[in-house]
C-alpha cells in the first residue's frame, strides 16, 4: 500500500518530536511525521519576534531524557531552543522520518480496517494504523475582530507572523494584548519606537523573571557532573509544582516567589 505508515505525527514541536523519539525507541521505524511550515520546530520556529525566549527555565523546559549541560541562559532566547531541537532530530535520526510542507487539510477514520486516511494541501494521501495530533493549542495566530482592522494603512501582523521588514524607528506602535508574546515583545521595542500603545482586557500577573546567563563553572559541573543537572530540574520542577497553588487558589501568594 502506497504511503502507509504505522504512525502518523501532526507537528514537529516539541510533542511531535518526543513522539518520534518513543516510538524509535519502542523499536517502531515505519512512521512519519507531517509538518505544514518549511522547517521543523512547531512554536519555536515560528515565533521569532524581537525578545522571544522562554517563559520556563531551560533546564526544565526540554526533553528529560536529552539534557542540554550548555545552555546559555537560565531563560534561552528563541534560536538556541529551536538549535536544541534540530540537535534533537539530528541524535535520533529524525529527519528522515519528517515530511515538510505538508499541511493536513483531511483526516478520516476508516471503520472497517481501523485505519486512518489522510490527505495533505498537495493532495498526497496518506494511511496510518495511528493518527497522532501534535499539532500545538496555540499553532493558529488568532487576529482580534475589530470593525475597520481590514482597512488599516499601517503595517499589520501577528506576533507569530513577524514581519521582518517592518522598521519601527520613529512609528507609532500599537500592540494588542498583554499576554507571554507581549510582555517579551514590549520592552524590546520600547527603546526604537516613537511613540507605543498596549492594549489589554485582563491584566496578567507578573513576577520576576530571574534570568541570568549560565556560568562556565556551571556547564563544566553539568558536563561532568550530569546529577548536579538533574538535581537542578527536580528542584525547578518541585518549585513550579509548588507555584500552582497560588495561581489556582489565591494569586497573592505569587509575592512569595518574587
Amino acid at each position: 500500500m502506497n504511503n502507509y505508515y504505522n504512525q502518523l505525527i501532526i507537528g514537529s514541536g516539541f510533542a511531535g518530536l518526543c513522539a518520534a523519539i518513543k516510538l524509535k525507541q519502542e523499536g517502531e521505524n515505519n512512521f512519519l511525521i507531517l509538518e505544514r511550515n518549511n522547517h521543523l520546530g512547531g512554536t519555536w520556529h515560528d515565533n521569532d519576534y524581537p525578545g522571544a525566549a522562554c517563559d520556563v527555565e531551560s533546564h526544565l523546559y526540554s526533553f528529560s531524557f536529552e539534557p542540554n549541560p550548555d545552555w546559555s541562559r537560565a531563560f534561552s532566547p528563541q534560536k538556541e531552543i529551536l538549535h536544541y531541537m534540530e540537535h534533537c532530530v539530528e541524535k535520533y535520526d529524525l529527519l528522515k522520518h519528517i515530511q515538510l510542507n505538508c499541511n493536513i487539510t483531511k483526516a478520516v477514520f476508516n471503520e472497517p480496517d481501523g485505519t486512518w486516511e489522510v490527505e495533505t494541501n498537495s493532495k498526497k494521501k496518506y494511511t496510518a494504523k495511528v493518527l497522532i495530533s501534535c499539532a500545538g493549542g496555540l499553532s493558529q495566530p488568532s487576529y482580534p475582530d475589530i470593525k475597520g482592522i481590514a482597512s488599516f494603512k499601517g503595517n499589520l501582523f501577528h506576533s507569530a507572523k513577524w514581519d521582518k521588514n517592518c522598521v519601527f524607528a520613529n512609528k507609532t506602535v500599537a500592540v494588542i494584548g498583554t499576554g507571554a508574546s507581549a510582555i517579551q515583545i514590549v520592552p524590546a521595542i520600547a527603546p526604537e519606537v516613537k511613540q507605543l500603545y498596549l492594549f489589554q482586557r485582563t491584566a496578567p500577573w507578573i513576577i520576576p523573571k530571574p534570568d541570568k546567563e549560565i556560568s562556565s563553572l556551571r556547564k563544566w559541573l553539568y558536563n561532568h557532573l550530569p546529577f548536579v543537572q538533574q538535581l537542578h530540574r527536580k528542584r525547578l520542577y518541585w518549585q513550579h509544582e509548588a507555584m500552582a497553588l497560588a495561581f489556582i487558589k489565591q494569586p497573592n501568594l505569587l509575592k512569595l516567589f518574587s
